[in-house]
């Protein structure tokens, strides 16, 4: 194995050993990264518009962060938290209950993947409520272990062939205000879709038997959707009326992604339990569950937990992520970037007829493409030919959309000017190629 140093040698052993299934958007093989730069095995630079899918908003291997891994590598790597526990989960708990919106007392779990994040969640709100109910959203995407699987709304590629599913999970229309499955039109709508889970506990589920909603602030793998801001409060008003939980997943959207800390901050809104991940630990496998004290305490001891949940190594990862937010302004930054993107994008769309809408919050930025606005005809073959074109001149970006033609911008937070510039005009071009 000693001459894996190029691209095709490394697929091809890929193809041997690695399943199928496991699939890789490109067949570039990473050898270093640094801020918003990656770089192959072959040498070739790429600017990173993918961020590792929403995982690193303070950048590719941020010092901070890097020297955290090494101190704490050199102390120890596992004792396991419930066995002999040691300071880094508390401290980090700690941030994430004052950083998680909201003034109500708060507690943590940690686990290690988002999906172990939402399972957990739906756990503990159960739990508490002594319900067994589950609404999840059209367009949602929520993990690939049983439960997320069985809350995610796309079939392709998530769920084909890989069921039965878990039971008591409903799905309800999301508020998507470019293709409202109301056939309304936002503001003269009134957010019907939010009224809508009122009728909802009629025709699907009594709201006696849900225990929780779970919802993504702003839908990540369903085409970046982000609902107008009276939405999450009606849905609130809802849930709170009827006792139903409610969960924002914020494991794409939270840690700095949309400008704000977490999205729910942008909506005003405290949810009873909160999942975060990816960016949490800059790349370390790191979740948690942040929810009410009086929720989240609600479970006997050891109801919940794991062997690695906590990890030292992570935890000291996240710990470090806080500090660069804090010392180094990342939030104002990412403000900033969210301002240059939507006018940047906006103009796009003036010049590009394939873009039939720009949306998002902040830095969190997409654009739909379609093959004719009027008729808003997705447009997944023009998706897939600008990621291609893209990554051939050295830009790394990603699809995503229930129909697969939205194509997100998850640069890091700290890309730089220049690059961000040099990414978008290659966009540009693209557009211009694939018309």
């Amino acid at each position: 194995m000693d001459n894996l140093h190029t691209n095709k040698a490394l697929h091809e052993l890929r193809s041997k050993v690695i399943a199928q299934g496991n699939a890789s958007g490109t067949d570039k093989y990473i050898a270093h990264a640094r801020g918003a730069i990656i770089t192959d095995v072959e040498g070739q630079e790429y600017i990173d518009f993918a961020g590792g899918i929403a995982v690193m908003n303070v950048g590719h291997s941020h010092p901070k962060v890097v020297q955290a891994i090494k101190d704490q590598a050199e102390k120890f790597t596992h004792t396991c938290f419930m066995v002999a526990p040691y300071a880094s989960p508390v401290k980090l708990a700690a941030k994430l209950c004052d950083a998680v919106p909201g003034d109500s007392p708060k507690a943590v779990m940690f686990a290690n993947s988002g999906a172990e994040a939402v399972e957990n969640a739906v756990k503990i709100a159960r739990y508490y409520t002594k319900k067994t109910g589950i609404i999840a959203f059209e367009c949602a995407f929520h993990g690939r272990t049983l439960m997320g699987m069985t809350l995610t709304s796309k079939v392709k590629p998530y769920k084909l062939g890989l069921g039965p599913f878990a039971p008591e999970v409903y799905h309800m229309p999301y508020a998507n205000c470019y293709r409202c499955p109301f056939g309304k039109n936002y503001p003269d709508c009134n957010v019907v879709c939010a009224d809508h889970l009122e009728e909802f506990f009629i025709s699907h589920v009594a709201a006696e038997q849900t225990a929780a909603i779970i919802i993504e602030p702003i839908q990540g793998e369903g085409g970046f959707i982000a609902p107008p801001k009276e939405y999450f409060k009606k849905l609130k008003a809802i849930c709170e009326k009827n006792g139903v939980l409610m969960i924002a997943d914020e494991i794409q959207s939270g840690m700095g992604r949309t400008g704000h800390m977490f999205a729910m901050d942008y909506y005003g809104i405290e949810a009873d339990i909160t999942t975060v991940a990816k960016s949490l630990a800059a790349g370390m496998p790191l979740s948690a569950v942040v929810g009410k004290k009086e929720i989240m305490d609600s479970v006997h001891a050891s109801g919940i937990g794991g062997t690695y949940n906590g990890n030292p190594i992570a935890c000291e990862a996240g710990l470090a992520v806080f500090d660069i937010f804090e010392t180094e302004d990342l939030l104002g930054r990412a403000k900033k970037l969210g301002e240059k993107l939507e006018v940047i994008l906006t103009g796009l769309k003036e010049k590009h007829t394939l873009i039939g809408d720009v949306r998002g919050v902040g830095p969190m930025m997409a654009i739909e493409l379609v093959h004719d606005r009027k008729d808003k005809t997705p447009a997944p073959d023009k998706a897939k030919a600008l990621v291609k074109y893209c990554l051939e001149r050295n830009l790394m970006i990603l699809a995503c959309g229930t129909f697969g033609n939205v194509i997100r911008f998850l640069m890091p937070l700290v890309i730089t000017d220049e690059q961000l510039e040099q990414g978008m005009h290659i966009v540009d071009n693209g557009l211009t190629a694939i018309r």
